[in-house]
């Protein structure tokens, strides 16, 4: 199989984009403390594509949000780009979020009522950075991840593939350092999820660095290495020599259209 999700990629050698240092949170549940997470040291090199996975409970809730600046350590030092991140406030944490990072999340997050072009320019209204030729970024940017046509539509116009689309599109306006993706196929199915994470490893191959946090092994496959929790701890990480190639799965993969008509014709089950 020819497999360019990985060509002359050499993780090991690329600088640190996310480093943490024993970092800790914990919670006060009225006079009981809850300790999500316990010492995470992780290193996450620019342009990886990794998968954090782990039981509900685990931690990787608390370390996602950590990682996206949405919540503060209780303890240890977070890295990002250089910039230590674990002791900024609430406004310096917001400004990093909106430059840095891009969220995609299970349920879209989409507003209803606007279309999607409103919904990637979300971000940008929000920006300090003064925006150049924004319509022609933001229709773009739809385009990249295969909305053409589709940019005057509101989300109930549109399926939940071309919702996460849009969803893609807008953690992609502000040209973040970082992507964190959160269940980004647990709404969808089989084929439309492949086609997602098709989207997502064509952005890492453009050198975008992508964490994917999924309960299923089989989309964890397609990353280059699985980070395991539990009860606030790394237990394990397992590099993945060869990630599934979503396009070359795809290309094998019956449509859903085809899938309904076997179904119908009972060849299939």
């Amino acid at each position: 199989m020819n497999n360019n999700v990985n060509k002359n990629l050499d993780i090991n050698n690329r600088n640190a984009i996310i480093n943490t240092t024993n970092i800790t949170k914990t919670y006060m549940i009225g006079d009981i403390k809850v300790k999500a997470l316990m010492g995470i040291n992780l290193r996450i090199s620019e342009g990886e594509f990794v998968t954090v996975m782990g039981p509900s409970g685990s931690g990787k809730s608390t370390l996602m949000n950590i990682i996206g600046c949405l919540d503060t350590p209780t303890s240890g030092t977070y890295i990002l780009e250089n910039i230590d991140v674990s002791k900024l406030n609430d406004d310096q944490l917001a400004d990093i979020r909106n430059k840095k990072v891009g969220f995609v999340f299970q349920t879209y997050n989409l507003l209803p009522r606007s279309n999607a072009i409103h919904n990637v320019e979300l971000p940008l209204i929000y920006s300090k950075d003064k925006v150049i030729n924004k319509s022609k970024k933001i229709l773009s940017t739809l385009q990249s991840v295969g909305l053409s046509g589709w940019e005057k539509h509101k989300p109930s116009e549109l399926s939940g593939g071309q919702q996460q689309r849009v969803a893609i599109a807008r953690a992609l306006i502000n040209n973040p350092s970082i992507i964190l993706a959160d269940e980004p196929t647990g709404n969808l199915d089989s084929v439309t999820g492949e086609e997602i994470i098709a989207i997502f490893q064509k952005l890492n191959r453009e050198g975008k660095t992508i964490i994917l946090v999924t309960h299923e092994l089989s989309i964890a496959h397609h990353t280059q290495r699985i980070i395991y929790l539990r009860d606030g701890i790394i237990t394990n990480q397992e590099k993945i020599a060869n990630p599934v190639n979503a396009e070359e799965k795809l290309a094998v993969m019956p449509k859903l259209e085809d899938k309904m008509k076997l179904m119908q014709a009972g060849e299939i089950s």
